[in-house]
């Protein structure tokens, strides 16, 4: 069980031969799909993929792969490596402080022109495990979807969220499922594991790409299921 925190944190490894994209993030077509963005990161050149790092050391992998990226010359199928990043409210020392955190801790993302020579470049970088979506041995990674993109890498700050938010009722319960609403985790199921009440703070777990991962969410951005 992983906990998302502004900390990097050390986590088991998971084997991505096991785990696809399809498993964790369902297919729907939600509205705005086809709204028009500033600088879409969908339309870049490259398709985006999802890679597998040393939890922990994303940073690291990030500067390794760069490095790598530049030493064999492959700027021109490898464009960009993201660390998905997210602004939460947190309060420290009883103040109210905004600071970033990692959405997927272990994962970076990847765009691409994908063939023999990038692939190769990718997962042969220190600290690299694998990609997700890579089920046989020889396949080609899955390439993440429009929705998946434009989720993972333009996801709602809080405070862009708390206009729209109603007002939080205290009627959770430890254990109780609930349906994630809003953010980079909409449409995730989880389980309550703490709860938050002089805060309006909920940790939730949900399961991300295969393993347990705790979340920290206001109590208006989960709904019961």
């Amino acid at each position: 069980m992983d906990e998302i925190t502004t900390e990097d944190v050390v986590t088991d490894e998971v084997s991505t031969d096991e785990v696809s994209i399809d498993e964790v993030i369902a297919d729907e077509v939600v509205a705005g799909d086809d709204a028009p963005m500033v600088d879409d990161p969908w339309t870049r050149p490259g398709k985006w993929y999802v890679v597998h790092t040393q939890s922990g050391y994303e940073k690291k992998v990030t500067a390794n792969l760069e490095a790598r990226i530049q030493s064999m010359n492959m700027e021109h199928k490898i464009h960009e490596v993201v660390i998905p990043m997210e602004d939460v409210v947190e309060f420290k020392n009883g103040k109210k402080q905004t600071v970033q955190r990692k959405v997927f801790p272990g994962y970076l993302l990847v765009r691409c022109e994908m063939d023999d020579e990038s692939w190769y470049c990718i997962r042969n970088t220190p600290g690299v495990t694998g990609f997700v979506g890579q089920s046989d041995r020889g396949q080609r990674p899955t390439p993440l979807r429009r929705r998946e993109v434009r989720t993972f890498l333009a996801p709602k700050t809080e405070g862009e969220q708390a206009a729209s938010r109603p007002k939080p009722k205290l009627d959770y319960e430890v254990g109780e499922a609930v349906r994630v609403k809003e953010g980079p985790f909409a449409d995730f199921a989880g389980e309550i594991a703490e709860i938050n009440a002089d805060h309006m703070k909920l940790k939730v777990l949900v399961n991300i790409f295969g393993r347990e991962t705790l979340v920290e969410m206001d109590f208006s951005q989960v709904a019961k299921l």
